[in-house]
């Protein structure tokens, strides 16, 4: 943004010839729009719900049971060491709810908020990156339910629960460059949405969220690891679990490369389109 210097006290905004470092600067002078955006995501969320938060845990819960006694008991898949086969399977739950519903949300973010961006200025980028916000208030919700069930089976977590956060960095990061770029698409395809869905779908069966990824061979370990999500699940479960859930670090290794890559690939699509919005929207 850019001040006349004269006597009137108005601002005059070029919105179409902003240099790019003006656009970053202005994600952080919007970031009250960020706040009521992603303030906005969680209250839809859960307005006019009878369960409420509870269905942040309602989910999971289910989920556990049914992927326990389908990979636990019925297909007799093993736990990492000696960690209950619920504990593990809550563990992997995390991050794969929270990457789930944030693209979920993400992908139809831009359209739900159509008025807005038609009418006024500000860096478009902060409406999916808002919805990370909603992914993140389940995610605190079920960790919480996470320690009750680990105190229910006298289960004490280890040291490597102190890199929790970095791993819950790690799945934002993973998660923001999907989401930008399903988002920017979603706009111009409408019919793309539909797509989200069913590719979720197929990567929770993909994904290591049932199972312990060290059932897979080892001369398939790295491969099955091209997976990001894969890493991400053994970081949690080892930060959780422990030593009872030892970490293959070159999938890890492969997880932050890709969400990396993916980061990048899906801010530089998001701005490519970005001025389109408008008048596609």
């Amino acid at each position: 943004m850019s001040s006349l210097h004269t006597n009137t006290p108005y601002e005059l905004t070029l919105a179409a010839g902003r240099v790019e470092k003006n656009y970053w600067r202005d994600l952080w002078r919007y970031r009250e729009l960020f706040q009521v955006l992603a303030w906005r995501d969680i209250s839809v969320r859960y307005k006019q719900t009878v369960a409420g938060v509870a269905w942040a845990l309602i989910r999971p819960f289910v989920t556990i049971a049914v992927l326990t006694v389908v990979f636990g008991k019925l297909a007799q898949l093993p736990s990492d060491g000696n960690t209950p086969y619920p504990l593990m399977v809550f563990a992997g739950m995390l991050p794969w709810m929270f990457l789930s519903s944030t693209l979920s949300d993400a992908s139809n973010s831009l359209i739900n908020s159509a008025n807005l961006i038609s009418k006024v200025y500000f860096p478009r980028l902060i409406v999916p990156a808002a919805t990370i916000c909603a992914g993140l208030i389940d995610l605190a919700i079920s960790f919480v339910a996470l320690l009750i069930l680990m105190a229910w089976y006298l289960y004490l977590p280890g040291p490597q629960i102190l890199l929790f956060p970095l791993f819950v960095l790690l799945a934002i990061v993973s998660t923001l460059g999907p989401s930008l770029w399903i988002s920017a698409v979603n706009v111009r395809y409408r019919d793309f949405r539909h797509l989200v869905p069913f590719a979720i779908q197929i990567g929770f069966y993909a994904s290591p969220v049932g199972f312990s990824s060290n059932v897979i061979p080892e001369q398939y370990r790295l491969w099955y690891s091209l997976n990001p999500i894969v890493g991400i699940i053994d970081g949690f479960r080892w930060c959780i679990l422990g030593n009872q859930s030892p970490l293959y670090f070159p999938g890890l290794l492969v997880s932050i490369t890709f969400s990396i890559l993916f980061l990048a690939l899906g801010i530089r699509r998001f701005r490519k389109v970005e001025r389109q919005f408008a008048d596609l929207i």
